[in-house]
């Protein structure tokens, strides 16, 4: 099935007008020809952004986890190492491979 690529920007003051009048999603779709999904998948990210620019709510920040030292990382493979044996030990027991 091929896709068909739709710029909803051009479609978002028809949509957000749409919405004001309290117009359901199936209504919006058949009245501006767009997939179901689209228009759920535009009202969505609209809201998300709505609910980021509202005052008193700090955006999310996207940064990297802070770096683990070298010491941690040692100590993570030492224990991931024991705790591999010791499954081993016990599928051995168990009479598994």
């Amino acid at each position: 099935m091929k896709r068909s690529w739709i710029k909803i920007k051009e479609f978002e003051p028809k949509i957000l007008a749409m919405r004001a009048a309290g117009k359901t999603r199936q209504e919006i779709q058949d009245k501006l020809g767009l997939n179901k999904i689209q228009i759920k998948n535009w009202i969505n990210r609209h809201n998300k952004k709505i609910d980021r620019e509202q005052p008193g709510i700090p955006p999310k920040r996207q940064e990297r986890k802070p770096a683990i030292t070298l010491q941690e990382y040692k100590y993570e493979n030492k224990r991931l190492k024991m705790e591999n044996e010791l499954l081993r030990d016990f599928l051995h027991a168990a009479g598994r491979k």
